[in-house]
């Protein structure tokens, strides 16, 4: 992790691209598999397919199109930024030169948090696959231990360098993809239960009223799977040509990943034999339990490594993401500790201590599970809030932009589209942020029904009191607001 000190971000290098210390090592289908084993079909779908069958029945699988849709619009602009604006951590960078340093401050700080957010909350959840792997009872303790685990084996290939992340994430994305497949197939030829006619029964699920708010609710399986295509666009300055690869990436994210996790979806709910178990709650681990009755014991291990594998690279991935984030920050003097923080191993061409912060703070929020697991839940139902929240952040900047005159001039637009794109991008993201953060259990004490958007206004005024305080936004000299026409 010793290194010295980058240079402050330069603003008029070609592309908009900073004086970069990263090496170009990183391959279109490594940029691609990186975003698609964040956005990682196997280990989104396995984690919510019980809670969304119980809540919307079969016709939650619908949710993947809602999505998906919404998504590839959120896609498509940030693919005209990173063409533009291909600088390594992402969102940040991207909100600094639509709008401006403050604006910028604010999406980086909701986005690392979600980031840290969401590691812990993959390798957590990674917790009772393993136990069933190795054959042992999961437990609160367990659980942390294999969290802590997951999350040093991912630091140490992040260390490793890109050429190491390349390889993971092509091997996670085959291993994935392929797993996915041959489980789905599988399930479909042998355990087959239900006609494709079953995706619209609801099953009762919706009561004496409407179906479309118990869809809205069951539909956040959907809107936790598509994100992870903004992974391709954080290691940026590791790519050759960026501005042609990584919009492809994105969109190639979205297109495959988004098929397999709905083949994922599609063949368990097809194969689940007994739908009102699950929406009862008598079964409430429909997953596990289909596979071992379709599958017996060692096949359902075998599932259970492949699944491993996936919950691995997603953490992988998260981290890398995370890792660039923190670097990109403290590389503009934007967070305290950047002098330590924007440190480069030259050696290994990564951002040592800024990964280092990606697995500590993550392992950190698993150990309070030992206090309070209920408490674990609250702080990781941030994630997707705050995920969503800086994504719109960008893409408010992006449309503030374009009605200043901006005209994105990279190798990838969207030419007459892009404001239309841009404001249905934009329409999406405020909708799905105002599902996402619904309460929908009257019966349970408002802090409790409203944890979502209170976690995240946790977050977002702690945010506000540290930039105000600190003025860390003001420090750095690189290149901020520029992509508005000066008058």
């Amino acid at each position: 992790m010793t290194g010295t000190q980058p240079p402050a971000a330069e603003a008029g290098t070609p592309g908009g691209e900073p004086g970069s210390e990263f090496r170009k090592d990183m391959g279109p289908w490594a940029n691609f598999a990186l975003g698609f084993t964040y956005l990682s079909p196997v280990v989104s779908t396995y984690t919510l397919f019980g809670t969304a069958l119980a809540t919307g029945g079969p016709p939650m699988v619908w949710a993947f199109l809602l999505a998906g849709c919404g998504q590839f619009l959120v896609a498509l602009v940030f693919g005209e930024i990173v063409a533009q604006y291909p600088i390594a951590g992402g969102v940040y960078p991207w909100a600094r030169r639509l709008w401006g340093k403050r604006w910028a401050w604010m999406t980086g700080w909701v986005y690392m948090w979600a980031l840290l957010v969401t590691i812990t909350s993959v390798a957590y959840g990674a917790g009772p696959y393993i136990a069933i792997l190795f054959g042992f009872r999961p437990t609160v303790h367990t659980t942390v231990l294999c969290t802590v685990v997951l999350i040093l084996i991912a630091v140490l290939i992040n260390y490793a360098g890109t050429k190491a992340l390349s390889a993971a994430a092509m091997i996670g994305f085959v291993g994935e993809l392929v797993g996915a497949l041959v489980v789905g197939i599988y399930l479909l030829v042998t355990h087959r239960a239900h006609g494709i006619g079953v995706v619209l029964d609801t099953y009762g699920t919706q009561g004496d009223g409407s179906y479309l708010p118990v869809f809205l609710a069951a539909a956040i399986i959907g809107f936790y799977q598509y994100y992870g295509f903004e992974a391709c666009g954080d290691t940026a300055e590791e790519v050759p040509h960026p501005g042609r690869v990584i919009p492809r990436a994105m969109r190639r994210t979205i297109y495959i990943g988004g098929a397999a996790a709905t083949f994922t979806c599609l063949s368990l709910l097809l194969s689940v034999t007994d739908y009102r178990a699950v929406i009862s709650g008598k079964d409430s681990d429909p997953v596990v339990h289909l596979l071992y009755d379709a599958m017996g014991e060692t096949g359902a291990r075998l599932v259970m490594a492949v699944v491993l594998i996936s919950f691995l690279s997603c953490t992988i991935s998260l981290q890398a993401a995370a890792g660039r984030l923190i670097y990109s920050y403290a590389r503009d003097e934007m967070i305290v500790g950047h002098r330590l923080l924007r440190r480069f191993s030259h050696a290994r061409a990564v951002p040592g201590y800024a990964l280092l912060v990606a697995a500590v703070v993550p392992m950190l929020i698993a150990f309070g599970s030992l206090v309070s697991a209920d408490a674990l839940t609250k702080i990781v139902s941030f994630a997707i809030l705050g995920i969503y929240a800086s994504f719109q952040m960008v893409v408010l900047a992006a449309l503030r932009a374009r009605l200043k005159g901006w005209r994105p001039q990279g190798e990838f637009t969207l030419g007459r589209w892009g404001l239309a794109v841009n404001a249905a991008a934009l329409a999406y993201g405020v909708f799905a942020i105002i599902n996402i953060s619904w309460a929908r259990k009257p019966q349970e004490p408002w802090y409790d029904n409203w944890i979502v958007l209170l976690c995240g206004g946790v977050v977002a005024a702690a945010g506000l009191l540290y930039m105000f305080t600190t003025h860390h936004y003001g420090r750095g000299d690189a290149a901020a607001g520029d992509a508005v026409p000066k008058p």
